[in-house]
């Protein structure tokens, strides 16, 4: 089978975050936190690959556990949120009536207030750190994926092996976990990388606005909030952590375009 050319292009985009966030777990080339005011807006160097910033940090030490943070905080909040929306989804699909009725107005309400601004508005009323960063990020992946997962939950309900398992006496929740859920596995695993790129922006955006990781935590967004001030001293220390979060919000971007079309029998067709 020919894979698709966003599906490769956001693989490799996504292999390169990942292989950067993971390294930076054992090995950076400077302690990310050290300060050397002497050594403040270095340039690029053999010591210091892409400079120091304005307190002396080395940028590629600070940038490479600032891959990490978004990385894990992407990971945690959208399978908080996709799990919890999954299994409202799965609830409403099988029980139907006025508990589908209920959840679906309720993820509604979701869809009616901008994901991000409602982000920050609860990252607020929570307090700034990156736990509650996590929690205001899954908190709004949750209507996303309870509508993704109803919907595709009950195009199964209608399928023949579901009727037959109805037949021989199977609960609507053994039939949900034996036969709904392996069955929009693909559909919720699409949605999930999708929402890798909207959980990594938010956290920049939050981590922006002083709402995300606190320091001496690294963070791209707060990287971004950092050198805002000092674009015509120092712009390179702007374009670094755009430059990243670029990357990761295009990869998981492509990545899960590409595989929209190779789970889509529809979006094959067309092509």
């Amino acid at each position: 089978m020919r894979l698709p050319l966003n599906f490769i292009f956001g693989c490799m985009l996504i292999f390169f975050v990942l292989t950067v966030a993971i390294l930076s777990l054992f090995w950076t080339p400077h302690n990310y936190s050290e300060l050397n005011i002497s050594m403040k807006f270095a340039p690029p160097s053999w010591l210091h690959w892409l400079g120091t910033d304005q307190l002396g940090r080395d940028v590629v030490s600070q940038l490479m556990v600032a891959a990490q943070n978004s990385v894990q905080v992407a990971l945690i909040a959208v399978f908080i949120g996709g799990a919890i929306g999954t299994i409202l989804g799965l609830i409403a699909s099988a029980i139907g009536g006025i508990v589908e009725d209920v959840i679906m107005r309720l993820a509604d309400l979701g869809f009616a207030f901008p994901a991000l601004l409602f982000a920050i508005m609860l990252a607020a009323s929570l307090g700034p750190s990156l736990n509650n960063a996590i929690m205001a990020i899954a908190f709004i992946n949750i209507p996303i994926f309870a509508r993704v997962s109803r919907g595709s939950a009950k195009q199964i309900w209608q399928r023949e092996y579901v009727a037959a398992a109805k037949a021989a006496g199977h609960t609507k929740f053994t039939i949900s976990l034996d036969h709904v859920l392996p069955n929009i596995m693909a559909p919720i695993i699409v949605q999930a990388t999708i929402e890798f790129a909207v959980a990594i922006l938010a956290e920049a955006a939050l981590s922006y606005l002083g709402l995300g990781a606190q320091p001496p935590q690294p963070s791209w967004g707060r990287m971004l909030a950092e050198a805002q001030t000092l674009m015509y001293l120092a712009p390179e220390l702007a374009i670094y952590p755009g430059l990243c979060i670029i990357i990761a919000v295009i990869g998981f971007g492509l990545l899960g375009d590409g595989l929209r079309d190779i789970t889509d029998p529809r979006l094959k067709g067309n092509k």
